[in-house]
This record gives C-alpha cells, sequence and structure tokens, in this order.
C-alpha cells in the first residue's frame, strides 16, 4: 500500500507544511550556526600551536579579532533562527486558533458540560515546541557525524572513541523514547480525568456542602489523586534514570576524551592544542543528541497533541462556504428524523416526521425522557441525526449560514446558561447592543420592570453564568435573549420551570406576541397556560411522535386511549 505523504496526511499536516519556507530558513541558519561552532576550536588550535610557539602578540589580536568576528556571526545566525520560528509559531497559532475553536466547540455540540479546553492547550504545546530547544537539536544533530569526521581528521583513535559515544547517545535516546512515552500520556490522561472529574463536581458544591457530601467527594478524589501520582512517580522516576545515566555518559565522555588526547600527546602523536579542540569538538558532537534524551518528554507530549488535534480537526472539518440565503419565514419539517446520544445504543428519537407552517404555534408534551429537549435541540440544529432531515423553509438545516441563520432562531434551553457580563449583552447575544431591540425583548419577557430595579439596570453585571439572579431571573432573561431580534422560529424548552405566576403571565404575553407576529413557536411545556395558546399539540413517548395535530383533537384523542397513570396525570395538567 502506498505510503501518503506527510503533507497530504490531515489538515493539521498541510498547515505545517505552508511552514517549510521557514523552516528551510532555520536549517540553513543552523547551518551557519553550527559552522562557525568550529570557530572556539580552530582558535584553541592556533593559540597553542602558533601563537604559543611564536611568541607573537600580533598574531594573538589578529587571531582573537578575528574570533571575535565569527562569536558576533554565530550570536546573530542564532538570534536570527529564534526569530524566524517565534513569528512562524505565531503565524502557526493565528492560522489554526479559530478552526481549534469551531472545532471543540463543535465536538462539545450534544454533549453535557461545557467546551473542553484541552484543544487549545495542544495548539499551545505545538507551537511552544517548534521554538524550544528540541527543535534546535534537531536542527543541529545532522551536524554531529560532520563534527565526529572533523575529530577523525584530527586523530583516528579519537574519532572512533566520539563514534562510541555518539552510537551510546543514540541507543540511549532510543531506549528513552520507547520507555517514556507511554507513561507521560497515561500521566496526561489521569490527571485530565481527575481534574475534568474534580471540576464537574465542584459546579454542584451547595448540594455538596448542604448534604455533607464534601468528605464522600474528598475520599473519592484522593483515591483518584493518589492513582495519579504513582504513574506521575513510575514516569518521572524512569525519566530520572535516563538523565542520570545521560549524565554519566556524558561526564565520562569529557574525561575519556581529556584522557586519551593526553596519552596520545605523550606519545607524539597529537599536539596539545588538537588534544583541547578535540575535547571541545567531542562534547559539541554529542550536545545535540544529549540534549534529544533530556526533551524525550516533550516530544511525546508534542507528538500526543498533534495526534488528538489532528483527530479533531479531521472529525471536525471547516464548514465549506455556504451561500448566503433570504431571512427564513419560520416553515419547520422533519423528515424520518433518528436521534441519539453516545454511549447509547437505543436513539432518543426514533423516525420523527411532521411539518409545521411558518406562524404556527406548537405545544410539545410528554413524560420524562421522551425525547422532548432533543427534539428541542434537533430542530435548531445543534444535536446530530443518525438518519433523516431537518429542513428550514425547504433547505436542510446543515446548509444554512449558521453566522446567518442565527438571528432568526430563538432558542431557550431547559438549563438556562448566560454568560458573564451585562444584562444587556446577555440579551443582545453578546454581540452589537441595540437598545431599542434589547428593551423591546425585555419587555416582552415581562423584565423590563424587574431591570430597572437593578443598581445599574441594563449595564447591571449578573456574574459568572448568571449566578448573581434568581432561578426565575435567569429564565426570563433567557427568555429575552431568545426573543431579541424578532426571530421566525422560537424553541422553547421548559420556559415556565422556574417562574411565578407573573413570570408565567408573561411568558403567555410573549407567545401571544409572537403568534400575533406570525412567528413559528414550539414551546415544551406541561402547564395549561401555555398549550392552551398552542394551535397544534404534539405527543412524544419513547423517542416516538405517538399524537400530532389541533389542540383539542389531540388532548380529547389522549384522554380516550388508555395509558399509565403518570402520562394521563401529565395531560390532565396540560389541559
Amino acid at each position: 500500500m502506498k505510503k501518503t505523504p506527510f503533507f497530504e496526511r490531515s489538515e493539521l499536516a498541510r498547515a505545517l507544511w505552508e511552514f517549510r519556507r521557514e523552516f528551510l530558513w532555520a536549517g540553513s541558519l543552523s547551518f551557519l550556526a553550527n559552522l562557525l561552532m568550529l570557530a572556539p576550536t580552530l582558535y584553541m588550535l592556533q593559540i597553542f600551536d602558533r601563537v604559543l610557539a611564536s611568541q607573537s602578540e600580533l598574531t594573538l589580536l589578529a587571531v582573537s579579532l578575528i574570533t571575535l568576528l565569527l562569536f558576533m556571526a554565530l550570536a546573530l545566525s542564532e538570534w536570527l533562527r529564534s526569530r524566524v520560528l517565534v513569528r512562524a509559531s505565531l503565524r502557526f497559532d493565528r492560522q489554526l486558533s479559530t478552526r481549534v475553536f469551531h472545532g471543540s466547540f463543535q465536538a462539545c455540540l450534544g454533549q453535557s458540560g461545557p467546551m473542553r479546553s484541552r484543544p487549545f492547550a495542544d495548539l499551545n504545546h505545538i507551537r511552544q515546541f517548534s521554538t524550544g530547544p528540541a527543535v534546535f537539536a534537531l536542527f543541529d544533530a545532522p551536524w554531529t557525524p560532520i563534527y565526529i569526521a572533523v575529530i577523525f581528521f584530527l586523530h583516528p583513535w579519537l574519532g572512533v572513541l566520539s563514534l562510541g559515544f555518539a552510537l551510546v547517545q543514540a541507543a540511549l535516546a532510543w531506549f528513552g523514547q520507547r520507555q517514556t512515552v507511554a507513561p507521560a500520556e497515561d500521566v496526561l490522561k489521569a490527571a485530565g480525568e481527575t481534574m475534568s472529574d474534580l471540576q464537574g463536581k465542584l459546579r454542584n458544591v451547595e448540594v455538596l456542602e448542604s448534604m455533607g457530601m464534601v468528605a464522600n467527594l474528598q475520599r473519592r478524589w484522593n483515591r483518584q489523586h493518589a492513582a495519579c501520582m504513582e504513574k506521575s512517580a513510575l514516569a518521572q522516576g524512569t525519566v530520572s534514570r535516563l538523565a542520570g545515566w545521560s549524565k554519566f555518559i556524558r561526564y565520562s565522555q569529557q574525561s575519556l576524551a581529556l584522557g586519551a588526547g593526553a596519552l596520545l600527546v605523550i606519545d607524539g602523536q597529537l599536539s596539545p592544542g588538537a588534544m583541547v579542540a578535540a575535547n571541545v569538538l567531542m562534547g559539541r558532537a554529542l550536545a545535540p543528541i544529549d540534549q534529544l534524551v533530556g526533551t524525550w518528554r516533550g516530544f511525546a507530549t508534542c507528538r500526543s497533541a498533534f495526534q488528538r488535534l489532528e483527530k479533531l480537526l479531521a472529525d471536525f472539518p471547516g464548514q465549506a462556504h455556504v451561500p448566503s440565503r433570504a431571512a427564513p419565514t419560520g416553515t419547520i419539517s422533519l423528515q424520518g428524523v433518528s436521534a441519539g446520544a453516545s454511549g447509547r445504543e437505543v436513539p432518543i428519537l426514533k423516525n420523527v416526521s411532521f411539518t409545521v407552517p411558518a406562524g404556527t404555534v406548537v405545544a410539545v408534551l410528554g413524560p420524562s425522557g421522551s425525547g422532548k429537549s432533543t427534539l428541542a435541540k434537533v430542530m435548531v440544529g445543534i444535536w446530530n441525526t443518525s438518519a433523516g432531515a431537518v429542513l428550514l423553509d425547504g433547505v436542510p438545516i446543515r446548509n444554512w449560514n449558521r453566522l446567518e441563520l442565527g438571528p432568526h432562531l430563538g432558542y431557550l434551553p431547559q438549563d438556562v446558561e448566560l454568560f458573564g457580563g451585562s444584562i444587556a449583552e446577555n440579551i443582545a447575544r453578546l454581540g452589537h447592543i441595540d437598545s431599542r431591540k434589547v428593551i423591546e425583548a425585555a419587555t416582552s419577557a415581562g423584565m423590563h420592570e424587574t431591570i430597572l430595579r437593578f443598581p445599574k439596570g441594563y449595564d447591571t453585571l449578573i456574574g459568572d453564568a448568571g449566578n448573581l439572579l434568581s432561578g426565575g431571573q435567569r429564565q426570563r432573561i433567557g427568555l429575552a435573549r431568545a426573543i431579541y431580534g424578532n426571530p421566525s422560529l422560537i424553541v422553547l424548552d421548559e420556559p415556565n420551570a422556574n417562574l411565578d405566576d407573573a413570570g408565567e403571565a408573561a411568558l403567555l404575553y410573549a407567545i401571544r406576541q409572537l403568534k400575533a407576529r406570525g412567528k413559528t413557536v414550539f414551546v415544551v411545556t406541561h402547564r395549561q397556560g401555555a398549550v392552551a395558546l398552542a394551535d397544534r399539540v404534539m405527543v412524544l413517548r419513547d423517542g416516538e411522535l405517538t399524537a400530532d395535530g389541533p389542540r383539542d383533537a389531540v388532548l380529547v384523542a389522549s384522554f380516550r386511549r388508555p395509558q399509565p397513570a403518570v402520562q394521563t396525570a401529565a395531560l390532565v395538567q396540560s389541559a
């Protein structure tokens, strides 16, 4: 089977390949820097073999000035190399950060919980690795055989000694890679799972404290943390052993090279200057290999980050250019839609089909776990379907430009999530604040007078996730956000779950207004008032649409049909 070239393997690989010119420049500057690294060796040879022999101060001055100029060129080439790589890494981040953001965002759709930050950490690992010492070691490694060749030129036995140490260091690097990659990945995975689990539990800190669950949580965390620390200790022990062996080999090389050179000087086969120069060259030749041994953990982390990021971008490709369309009227159609969740074999929705014309108010009823919330997410295009199609104005909802479609959709989830910032910013969907539209939406949701009583009115900061507001206030601000800008399709999932009588009245007033404007409204509810405003009622049971039609006809038929007591009670409350 023909192997796919690296630069064609994935989107991430192609992005890296676009920086080949920068890496070529860095390689050229590395060539110059390593060539100039020979200057100290040549200077020593001149000092020991020419200056000391001739006792010439002028020769010493000339050699020193030339060497100083070479050192300045060396420093400049290394600075330019680092600058090229840093600029390339920043451009790489700008090029991929938006894609990583959208890929992470798409990965979280259909999952419970906030967007994970791991992909951004992976991108940062790759960016930092591309400007770190490991990359410089890779650029310097090809010079190892050149330095060894120069040592052979000084004396064959010193060349054989340097070659032997190079092979030992390379074997140690290969062994280190084999021994450290898997443990390092296990540690990162265990640490991530432990922290994620703890953060998830701490979101419900009030429940933990009020019911005395903190001690139980601590014992659970202690077990996970201890297991993570054990894996970390094993991994660190392996790295420490490798570093110890590497240090032993490095010190042995320095001493044995100097001893071997001294023996050759005693035998008259080598000059003192060549002895010192060979020792310096040998240390320089083995330095890149020694650096590679010390950075294997960075290699392992970067490789894992690259593979995770590569998979993320492959699983969630960027949206192709979607042509602009006219604003939707709100006609929505589901054709044989089935939808499920990862890790669940039985689908949540099963072959659901219906068509709702624009301007219709629909009440969605059904017992808990029947798939009502999933249906709401499917209709606004944030839950993947395994079969069927969701059409908005006859066009699959996936074929709409999400940025253009968003203002024409309104969605209030069952668990209302607000964002840090002001009340006005939340109602205006974190975009440009149109004061008239914000006040209009707040008035429709019955929150205008309440907001004006806050210390700074609409500019009042609500805290992280709106934690400075009550549950009912959060729900009504979420309702105002859903109807902001007069959208064509509004989906409200249990919009009155936290509302008092005044809030319920405001919700019904908002639904009446939307109905009068000819908007399509879906209300997932069990309360009588919202059902009374509906033109049409849908009943879901076990993910199947068991009833759909005009409100009165569906409710009458549901009462006549034999059904479990719990479901009957829910419909009685609705009626």
